[in-house]
């Protein structure tokens, strides 16, 4: 009984219609590109969509904001209050903030004229990248930058329009790194006193299986909300922008 299944089943197979064909294709059809350039196109196209984030972070107010959040939260000893999801989220808007008035002019000076066919797409990258190379150059120091400048054998240039973005965004990314870590090192000295001050009194008393933190930490919390801590933070963090 089953073979005769199958046999039915094969012999409907057989006879019935092939399956259509599907096609499919990119670009236009007109037969102007080959197969292989179309292929290495959007092969190169994922691939800088796919570091496209990282870029971003390493040429905005990002790096320095999430840094400086994630040593504030660190001192305070609350472990994962707050979230990272409401860090992270705290330093995108922030950076949207930062970064508005060069964004703005990004928008102005490339994109919208890209958009009404007015430029190329090469002369819009160059003219956004005019915006963000001022951006970093204020916030870059010029030891980090000749590093990388002598490194690559290039003449000095005479304004931040003639730096190569690959030399400036490596050269910003570790001024941010070092600015940033400044910043949590003035963060931290306020609580390490407490801490130094409740560790001794807890010694002073005899108490040596008391965890110092547990009664550090209220008064570190106190502290914080008792100065206005984030207002605190996040001005320095605006002020700490050269926004020239």
């Amino acid at each position: 009984m089953v073979q005769l299944v199958l046999w039915g089943l094969f012999q409907s197979h057989a006879y019935a219609e092939p399956l259509p064909s599907i096609n499919i294709q990119v670009g236009d059809g007109s037969g102007t590109g080959s197969p292989g350039t179309s292929a290495i196109s959007i092969l190169l196209m994922l691939t800088v969509l796919s570091i496209a984030p990282a870029i971003l972070m390493l040429m905005t107010s990002f790096t320095r904001i999430v840094i400086v959040l994630g040593f504030l939260r660190t001192s305070l000893g609350t472990q994962q209050m707050p979230p990272n999801q409401v860090l992270i989220g705290l330093a995108m808007f922030l950076t949207f903030f930062i970064m508005s008035p060069t964004l703005a002019q990004v928008n102005e000076v490339a994109f919208q004229p890209y958009l009404k066919g007015e430029i190329t797409q090469t002369q819009a990258l160059e003219k956004a990248a005019d915006p963000m190379k001022k951006f970093m150059f204020a916030q870059t120091r010029e030891k980090d930058l000749l590093l990388f400048i002598k490194y690559t054998k290039t003449e000095k240039p005479t304004s931040y329009k003639d730096i190569p973005i690959t030399v400036l965004v490596p050269a910003y990314a570790i001024s941010e790194l070092k600015t940033a870590f400044q910043m949590g090192f003035m963060i931290f000295i306020p609580f390490l006193i407490i801490d130094m001050v409740v560790s001794s009194t807890l010694m002073a008393m005899g108490m040596m299986m008391l965890p110092p933190v547990m009664i550090s930490l209220p008064f570190k919390i106190l502290l914080f909300i008792l100065v206005d801590g984030w207002y605190l933070v996040v001005k320095s963090l605006l002020m700490s922008f050269n926004m020239t």
